[in-house]
């Protein structure tokens, strides 16, 4: 839907006309004057230097560097212990009450580089009038909004990366589902994509569940369910964090040791 940006543009003032609502009064003749003088230049200066001028660059926008056409590549690896100040592109994924969001916020915030953390459901919620809720039924619609809100966080991704910012995002993403599933966060971020399965036991995640509220809170055969589909990771060569034991600073910890694993021999996927 477009929107008016502004009122539409006055007519170009005719020669000689002045600002509006000011008279251009005519000035009578009158003696010529002295004609004008040039002031000495000072020895030693030449004017200002002349540069040919510089035609703008396509790949930047005042100083923030635009992403590059081409997906993210795998990063080098780090000559520290970790990842390091290795900038880099993370997935976390796991079922509702993993926590993939809070596990990927520590990350992010305890690295020494810049880091950003992008959750597609946030972004899936930016739609306000028409939010399309899974929990309603997954039909065409919320998928498009899915797909939508899935190539958003990818360019979100590869526009951090391109100002050497990290960026880890977190989505639910099942293994049965490919065409919505890992294979688009691969087309829309790029091969150099590190994906990390956490997966608790399902007792922690309806522990988790039952305190959420709101929206983000399932029902506990919804949460059973998305649990099981989830458990089709196991064998997919994935790295799989079970953090049915860890507080959320152990498994962060323990996700940086598995990314700098992966830096160094990266998962088929």
């Amino acid at each position: 839907m477009q929107h008016a940006v502004g009122a539409p543009l006055p007519p170009p003032q005719g020669p000689g006309s002045g600002p509006a609502g000011w008279t251009h009064q005519a000035q009578r003749p009158g003696p010529p004057g002295p004609p004008p003088t040039t002031p000495p230049t000072p020895q030693g200066w030449n004017g200002p230097p002349q540069h040919a001028p510089v035609p703008p660059s396509r790949e930047t926008t005042g100083h923030v560097q635009l992403p590059p056409g081409g997906p993210v590549p795998l990063p080098a690896p780090p000559a520290e212990p970790g990842t390091g100040s290795a900038t880099l592109a993370v997935l976390l994924i796991g079922p509702a009450g993993a926590g993939k969001t809070t596990v990927a916020k520590l990350w992010a915030s305890r690295r020494r580089v810049p880091t950003a953390h992008v959750s597609l459901d946030d972004v899936r919620e930016w739609v306000c009038s028409g939010f399309a809720d899974p929990q309603a039924g997954w039909n065409d619609h919320s998928e498009a909004q899915y797909r939508l809100a899935r190539r958003t966080c990818g360019f979100a991704a590869r526009n951090f990366l391109a100002n050497g910012i990290s960026c880890i995002l977190d989505d639910a993403v099942f293994p049965d589902r490919p065409v919505v599933g890992l294979g688009g966060w691969k087309r829309h971020v790029g091969p150099g994509l590190l994906p990390v399965v956490l997966l608790p036991g399902l007792e922690i995640v309806l522990e988790r569940n039952a305190a959420r509220s709101g929206n983000r809170r399932l029902s506990d055969e919804e949460v059973a369910r998305i649990h099981g589909r989830m458990a089709g990771w196991y064998g997919s060569g994935l790295p799989i964090i079970d953090n049915s034991t860890y507080d959320v600073e152990t498994t962060a910890r323990v996700l940086d040791d598995i990314l700098a694993r992966s830096i160094a021999s990266p998962p088929a996927w």
